[in-house]
């Protein structure tokens, strides 16, 4: 055509956001320069018709500009309904930059915004001010479980939640034992001859410290100083022939095992009572330095377990009738906590062999001997006497959602201990703070654009100092339902301690969540590159180690995947040189947090903040649940590399590792064959996706054993739990035939092999979806 033509321009970028252009057309008239140039167009040109012909054709002139008119005006119409409706256009003022290219967070629109525009919004609306102020407040007084001070806080928080105009807001309330020190008798330690008089009463210089569900009475008798109080320790004394049967064990904090782990290896060693201390090695107690004062103890409940004790694997619903039970995990000795000047004093008197290399603390005056005896001739004992009462206490979980808009049935749940024993700034203000920090931002972007695809939970829980007890009561409360509906829990307890370093305790399930969202998070110099994710399975992949190390007995977040099969995660910001030392005791004040976080507690909460942020934003938006379900695999092919190492014995015993290989493979298959389809599949296609997110949320259920009691062994799973179903104690067991064989019991070891490789080969049936795909090997 000659240049008089109408020429059709496509790409007219409206917006200037690449990725999301209008497909308008402009056009272009060249009008002619002289009449002979006219004459020369052929005559098909439209434009060139009407102006040859401008008198005689007057009425096409009129329907061709009233058809241009009409043309123009849609076209306008249609231009302003998309720009209005287009969240990703670059208007000025928009959060998302225009420069910002099209990729993964923009495959997947929710409620008309991509996931990179969430993300933005997500940083936009955290504040640094208001997790300050709510830890000022919620730290300001003790406020334990059943207090005055702590049903106050209850109310101040429920009102947070209501205020925030949230789709729904209740409590869910719970009758619980819990365990106080006696208002009539205070724990006491005394010194005592051979006939049982006094001969000093040794003052506790922090009376109201003490062990949540200790056992009560007395204990009298000679007193052994066994280190951190682990099986190694006691190993040790064992194998130097110091016996600690009727002692009074002396043991410091640390170590790596728990308070109520020490009293029941000390139990099961034959000791009559057991006193924990701080000492400046572990603890530093320095006051000039941000350290703990040396008259302070550090308190902590001694029940191995969570949740209420009297009504262990079942509701303590208020109807609830209870039967004559408690947990096995109730020490049957008594334990009290104490200071490093007590311990002092104690250990100064002791008298017997030297401490072998590496159990020496830092005690001023203290030379490190084991005991039994003292250096006095008196044939002097020590007596402990401890006097705590049982008392049922109202407890009340404040839950608040916002609903999800495709899937609401499905519940991405995060939540924070709200009690402490003293004021609480690390052990409940910051979860607390951070958990309606996140309350207020996701509400805030729901009023602003945001539809999330599943729904979200925010829950603030009671008795968490007694272990767990107001989550743990929750979960065996809707057990039932939760495998079904809960896709992953966050737990904010203690999850700022420092700044120098960041741990993720989680679900081997979570890893490529937490591995993206780091990435995305601005720590504002908080840490270099330096972090670690505590995991269930070694691994180096991209200069980032995972440790074997799986979530710990008194983490927020065990209960939810060793009792109920949820995945879930504990983040938390550390010291790199120093542990905080104030947890537990009356110095956990927010100003001695900000101190040691130098006036930054506000930014580092906001970071993690953000960063859980991220991953509950990724659960909500997604159409398939980005969990690695794959991860197991390697742990069960680990366990299949020991038990070959062992094939010899066991076969001379007439054990075949065999099954537990097939089971192995069948659930390796089944995680890469779902995986392949989920990667070849269409996201749009609700009905599949729903299939496969509901196959990758039970894996961690499939891990629960079915083959032992949930009342006697609450915590099922086999990876993560605890009891001799568990992977971990059929290692241990399998370990002696070297080590020790005398004691393997062949008995015990098939029965754990074989309820082990049901529960694994459960998984991968499950995992294979229907019946008809599961290849029975057996």
């Amino acid at each position: 055509p000659s240049s008089s033509s109408c020429s059709i321009y496509h790409r007219h970028s409206v917006g200037g956001a690449e990725g999301n252009e209008v497909g308008g057309i402009e056009l272009k008239l060249d009008q002619p320069e002289s009449e002979e140039e006219l004459e020369a167009e052929p005559k098909g040109d439209i434009t060139a018709l009407v102006l040859r012909q401008p008198l005689h054709h007057r009425k096409t002139v009129i329907y061709l500009c009233l058809s241009t008119l009409i043309f123009t005006t849609a076209f306008l119409l249609g231009y302003v309904a998309f720009r209005g409706s287009c969240h990703y256009c670059g208007v000025e003022g928009e959060m998302v930059p225009a420069e910002d290219k099209p990729g993964t967070d923009h495959d997947n629109l929710v409620g008309g915004m991509y996931l990179g525009e969430l993300r933005d919004m997500l940083k936009k609306y955290l504040q640094d001010e208001k997790i300050e102020s709510t830890v000022r407040r919620v730290s300001r007084t003790t406020h334990p479980s059943g207090s005055s001070e702590g049903t106050t806080l209850a109310a101040e928080i429920l009102e947070t939640f209501k205020d925030l105009h949230m789709d729904h807001t209740w409590t869910d309330s719970h009758y619980a034992t819990l365990q106080f020190p006696s208002r009539i008798q205070r724990n006491s330690l005394w010194m005592v001859d051979l006939q049982g008089e006094v001969l000093e009463e040794i003052p506790l210089e922090d009376p109201d410290s003490y062990c949540a569900y200790s056992a009560t009475g007395t204990a009298t008798g000679g007193m052994v100083y066994v280190n951190y109080g682990r099986q190694q320790d006691f190993d040790w004394l064992q194998s130097a022939g110091v016996s600690v049967v009727g002692c009074v064990v002396v043991m410091r904090v640390g170590g790596g095992v728990s308070y109520a782990e020490k009293v029941l290896l000390a139990q099961k060693a034959g000791a009559g009572g057991a006193l924990i201390y701080p000492d400046p090695a572990d603890i530093p107690q320095d006051p000039r330095r941000l350290g703990l004062n040396s008259y302070t103890a550090i308190s902590e409940h001694v029940h191995l377990g969570s949740g209420d004790p009297f009504t262990p694997g079942f509701p303590s619903f208020n109807h609830t009738q209870f039967p004559p039970t408690q947990s096995s995990g109730l020490p049957v000795i008594p334990a009290q906590p104490i200071s490093a000047n007590v311990a002092s004093k104690l250990l100064s008197q002791l008298t017997g062999p030297v401490c072998p290399r590496g159990w020496q603390g830092r005690l001023p005056y203290v030379r490190c001997v084991l005991g039994r005896g003292f250096t006095s001739a008196d044939g002097r004992r020590i007596r402990m006497g401890v006097y705590n009462t049982m008392t049922p206490v109202l407890l009340n979980n404040i839950f608040s959602s916002l609903e999800g808009r495709i899937e609401p049935d499905q519940y991405i749940i995060m939540g924070a201990q709200r009690d402490a024993w003293g004021p609480g700034a690390v052990k409940a203000g910051v979860g607390t703070a951070i958990l309606l920090e996140l309350a207020r931002t996701f509400s805030n972007m729901v009023q602003n654009g945001f539809y999330p695809r599943r729904s979200l939970l925010f829950v603030s829980w009671d008795a968490g100092d007694f272990g767990n007890v107001g989550a743990t009561e929750w979960l065996e409360g809707y057990l039932s339902m939760l495998h079904l509906k809960a896709v992953a829990y966050f737990s904010l307890d203690q999850a700022v301690m420092g700044d120098d370093n960041l741990s993720a305790y989680t679900s081997p399930l979570l890893l490529d969540l937490i591995e993206s969202a780091i990435k995305q998070v601005t720590f504002h110099g908080l840490f270099s590159t330096k972090y670690t994710l505590c995991v269930f399975i070694s691994v180096n992949q991209s200069n980032i180690l995972y440790v074997i190390k799986p979530l710990y007995l008194n983490s927020g977040a065990y209960s939810f995947t060793a009792f109920g099969g949820v995945p879930a995660m504990e983040l938390r910001f550390n010291e790199d040189s120093r542990p905080y030392p104030f947890v537990n005791t009356p110095l956990d004040t927010s100003g001695r947090l900000q101190e040691v976080l130098g006036g930054r507690l506000g930014v580092v909460g906001r970071s993690l903040g953000e960063l859980v942020g991220l991953m509950v934003l990724r659960l909500a938006h997604d159409h398939i649940l980005p969990l690695r379900i794959t991860t197991y695999s390697h742990t069960a092919l680990q366990f299949s590399a020991q038990l070959n190492k062992h094939s010899a014995e066991l076969q001379a015993r007439g054990l075949s590792p065999q099954w537990v290989f097939s089971a192995r493979g069948d659930y390796s298959r089944a995680a890469e064959t779902l995986q392949e389809a989920i990667l070849n599949s269409d996201v749009q296609d609700e009905t599949m996706t729903r299939i496969y997110n509901t196959r990758m949320m039970r894996v961690e259920y499939y891990f629960l054993s079915q083959y032992v009691s949930v009342v006697e062994t609450p915590f099922r799973h086999v990876l993560h739990g605890r009891g001799e179903h568990t992977l971990s104690a059929l290692t241990e067991h399998l370990s002696l035939l070297t080590s020790d064989p005398r004691r393997f019991n062949e008995a015990l070891f098939r029965r754990q092999l074989a309820l082990f490789t049901w529960t694994l080969q459960g998984a991968a049936n499950a995992l294979s979806g229907d019946i008809w795909n599961i290849d029975n090997v057996f």
